[in-house]
């Protein structure tokens, strides 16, 4: 059996029928660095074991079990009907793939209103296998934020448009077009910065306003729909694969209709089940 180590902080281990290949462990530093770098951080959703796995053997580095299952698994209109039983459920799931990718999990629709809550909760997503854990909003939520991250658990956040407000907002609306969203994002996303975010997503933040906030603060921003000049980029899963063709939201533009290809092979089998021989 032929051996090749290296010496990251943490490994994982690969096994083949003729040798061994330690694999680094993707980690939050690692993330960061690759801002350092320029170079652009890829992160997929995943909710369960075998999209975890899939995407970890595509090199995908991050990956987030996010509330959005709660819309492309378990059909509800939107993401505030998401439970934390229901976060701890899928967490575990994409968990048990063991990925080199780092792997977060969302804090659910009320679940860290208070320090309280928020912690407990974080606690649970990171016993079930979360490496980090994101939440929504800026300043509004610093406290918990703090926190989140003096337990020991490493935070992502979200600005922009942020879809656990959906109801209380009327629609999902592109942000930082006024003056004063303008002002807020960014004062907002230096505010977790200095809070100890290890990343931001940013959610249909206005392009100009995205690319600003990237280059105003030291960690990576992960944006959807928000143009290009983000430090990197998050999709749907199913959206980028065309496995959820009832809605697909507009700057997405699929890679695979992995839904036509469902049905042709369920057709074919269905069809061949009467066909003689």
């Amino acid at each position: 059996m032929v051996e090749l180590f290296i010496q990251p902080e943490r490994q994982t281990t690969l096994r083949f029928n003729f040798f061994t290949i330690q694999q680094m462990k993707t980690t939050v530093e690692a993330i960061h660095g690759m801002k350092g770098r320029g170079e652009k951080i890829a992160a997929l959703t995943a909710y369960d074991f075998p999209m975890a796995k899939l995407l970890d053997e595509c090199g995908v580095p991050l990956l987030l079990v996010g509330d959005s299952l709660g819309m492309v698994v378990l059909g509800y209109p939107d993401t505030t009907h998401v439970t934390m039983a229901e976060m701890e459920h899928h967490v575990r799931a994409a968990a048990r793939a063991k990925p080199n990718a780092l792997l977060g999990g969302d804090l659910p629709f009320r679940s860290y209103e208070t320090v309280s809550d928020a912690v407990a909760n974080a606690k649970k997503l990171s016993a079930a296998g979360a490496e980090f854990v994101k939440a929504e909003g800026g300043r509004e939520i610093l406290p918990p934020v703090k926190a989140i991250i003096a337990a020991g658990i490493p935070f992502c956040g979200h600005l922009g448009m942020l879809p656990q407000h959906v109801l209380e907002e009327g629609g999902y609306h592109l942000k930082g077009k006024k003056e004063d969203e303008h002002a807020r994002l960014l004062d907002d996303a230096k505010l977790l910065a200095d809070a100890g975010a290890f990343a931001i997503v940013l959610e249909l933040v206005t392009p100009p306003v995205a690319k600003e906030i990237s280059e105003n603060i030291s960690i990576p921003t992960i944006g959807i729909g928000s143009g290009a000049d983000c430090d990197g980029q998050i999709l749907v899963t199913p959206d980028l694969t065309g496995s959820f063709p009832w809605f697909t939201p507009r700057f997405v533009k699929p890679k695979a209709n992995c839904a036509a290809a469902i049905k042709s092979a369920v057709t074919a089998w269905k069809n061949s089940l009467n066909t003689p021989g």
